[in-house]
């Protein structure tokens, strides 16, 4: 049996419609399912048709000590259960902080419930899938303690990318501390856009990350890109709203293809490392990322840091080391060709002046009319001289 935890702490990147529908497509297989929602959202529960508000024993009376694992499930499919919650779950971390233990209370409840038996023969589940909140509290805590690896599901977008390196450093303290089997099985890739840049440069720093990490000796050496990325389909949007999985609600969309296609990589029925990637769906290589310009990396501690592309870019201009840049990265510069120079005589050049700047007119008329007209020419009064002044002037030629 396995025991999977569906866990990011950053909302709203497909972690409960991965756990649904992964369930449900396991469930068709022919294996046995069984999921515990740890979200007080209780949108697991909506999704698989549990009513949260149907006064059924949940997760929240599970965690509180009133009920068992076998009370309060309920079979929603052939071969699949669900362990329903509501929004009073939202007060067991609350309620459980003077607890001895509150880490481990799932664990020890799913313990007694399957028992020890490890023979996939005689278990009561194939798979136990375990939807977590997103946060890092003690609904958390216990998801990653009752559980054996976990699956991280990706948006492929820079925030999301962002929080990876805290989410890694939460799974190594839980699995130095308290869970010593701790580990990362994989990173799905969800609502991905084949047509954004953006989504190419994510995956490929994402796979330069896991990859570089094979060598250590940590929870996520072994873990993997799964080669199944679930494309943006808005049939996943829709089904939680009728309390179906994608494939009673739309099993011939895109979405309903690439969840069974996922399903059966954690199965391990597929995604060898030659196989190839999900019909309709075209992953950046990873020796394309030179080309692609990557603006974002993961480093092998965890963080973000600028990509070898910038830092080459930031160096020439800085007038350092020339490095070599990618040629997505580097922009292109039209530079007009030089104009000749004039090699016309200032006589030719004055009359070529003079042509440009008289305009064409078709006939004299229009001609005459288009010439700008000049102001007429102010004349100035001369002085007022007074009456007076005349009759006393003395005039030359004026006889006594």
């Amino acid at each position: 049996m396995r025991r999977i935890a569906v866990l990011n702490q950053k909302g709203g990147v497909g972690k409960t419609t991965t756990t649904a529908n992964v369930a449900a497509a396991l469930a068709r297989a022919g294996h046995r399912v069984l999921v515990i929602d740890l979200d007080p959202q209780s949108h697991l529960s909506l999704h698989l048709g549990v009513d949260p508000a149907a006064n059924r024993p949940g997760t929240y009376e599970l965690l509180a000590g009133s009920t068992s694992i076998a009370k309060c499930r309920v079979k929603v499919a052939n071969n699949l259960w669900v362990v329903g919650s509501s929004i009073d779950l939202a007060a067991a971390e609350v309620e459980l902080v003077s607890v001895v233990g509150r880490e481990v209370i799932l664990r020890d409840l799913l313990d007694q419930h399957v028992g020890l038996d490890r023979d996939p023969k005689t278990s009561k589940y194939d798979y136990v899938l375990i939807d977590c909140p997103p946060s890092l509290g003690v609904l958390t805590l216990n998801g990653l303690c009752a559980a054996q690896e976990v699956v991280i599901p990706l948006q492929p977008h820079y925030l999301a990318l962002q929080g990876l390196s805290k989410l890694l450093e939460t799974v190594l303290l839980v699995g130095r501390r308290i869970n010593a089997g701790l580990k990362v099985g994989g990173v799905v890739i969800c609502m991905y856009e084949a047509g954004t840049k953006l989504a190419a440069e994510v995956v490929d720093d994402v796979r330069s990350f896991l990859d570089s990490a094979k060598s250590g000796n940590m929870p996520w050496s072994s873990a993997r890109l799964y080669k199944s990325v679930i494309r943006r389909n808005i049939k996943l949007a829709e089904a939680p709203s009728h309390g179906q999985s994608i494939f009673d609600y739309a099993p011939d969309s895109n979405g309903a293809k690439d969840y069974e296609e996922l399903a059966a990589e954690i199965d391990g029925k597929v995604g060898g490392a030659g196989d190839p990637a999900p019909s309709g769906v075209v992953l950046p290589a990873a020796d394309q990322k030179a080309k692609a310009g990557s603006v974002l990396s993961v480093a092998s501690s965890g963080g973000i840091q600028p990509s070898r592309a910038a830092i080459a870019e930031q160096e020439c201009a800085a007038g350092g080391p020339q490095a070599e840049v990618p040629e997505a990265a580097v922009p292109v510069v039209v530079v007009p060709s030089p104009v000749a120079p004039v090699t016309a005589g200032a006589a030719a050049l004055s009359g070529a002046k003079t042509a440009l700047a008289e305009p064409m007119h078709p006939d004299a008329l229009a001609a005459e009319a288009a010439k700008p007209k000049r102001r007429p020419r102010r004349v100035r009064p001369g002085p007022v001289v007074k009456a007076e002044a005349i009759e006393s002037a003395p005039s030359a030629g004026r006889s006594v």
